[in-house]
C-alpha cells in the first residue's frame, strides 16, 4: 500500500502511434476494448481499456514522421500484461500482427524476500512497441 499517496494506482499507459487505425486495429484483436476517444487527424487520441481492471492504453496519432529519441524511439522500454496463459497471449498477439522478440519461456528469478520463476513472452507491435506477456508462477 502506498502511504505516501493513498489510492495511487497506473491510470493509463500513453503510446505514439505512427498509424493510429493500425494501433487500434491490433490491441482491439488482442481483446482491449475502446474505451474513448477524441480529436481528429495528427490530434486524434484512442483510449483502449485494458480490461480485469487494469487500467487503459492511451493512443497518440503520431503520423508516419514519429520523432526516434534513443534506442527506446521515445515510446517507453516495454510495458508487460499479467496473462493467465503466456503461450496463448503470445500466440494471439502474433497472429493479430506482432512481430516475435522472446518466445514463452520460464525464467527462476535470484529474488528476494523470496525465490520465484516467472512464464515470460516478448513481441513487437505496431510501432516497434515492446509487450511482454507475464504470469508468476509460485
Amino acid at each position: 500500500m502506498n502511504t505516501k499517496i493513498p489510492g495511487m494506482a497506473i491510470a493509463h499507459l500513453a503510446l505514439r502511434a505512427s498509424d493510429i487505425d493500425r494501433s487500434i486495429k491490433f490491441y482491439t484483436e488482442l481483446g482491449m476494448e475502446p474505451y474513448l476517444a477524441w480529436g481528429e487527424g495528427a490530434k486524434r487520441i484512442q483510449m483502449l481499456k485494458f480490461g480485469g481492471g487494469a487500467g487503459v492504453l492511451e493512443l497518440f496519432n503520431e503520423g508516419p514522421e514519429i520523432k526516434v529519441v534513443g534506442e527506446y524511439a521515445g515510446k517507453y522500454t516495454h510495458f508487460a500484461y499479467a496473462v493467465e496463459d503466456v503461450e496463448a497471449a503470445y500466440n494471439t498477439a502474433l497472429a493479430a500482427g506482432a512481430l516475435p522478440k522472446t518466445a514463452p519461456k520460464t525464467v527462476s528469478l535470484d529474488s528476494t524476500p523470496e525465490k520465484v520463476s516467472i512464464n515470460i513472452a516478448f513481441v513487437y507491435g505496431p510501432d516497434g512497441e515492446e509487450i511482454e506477456f507475464f504470469k508468476e508462477i509460485r
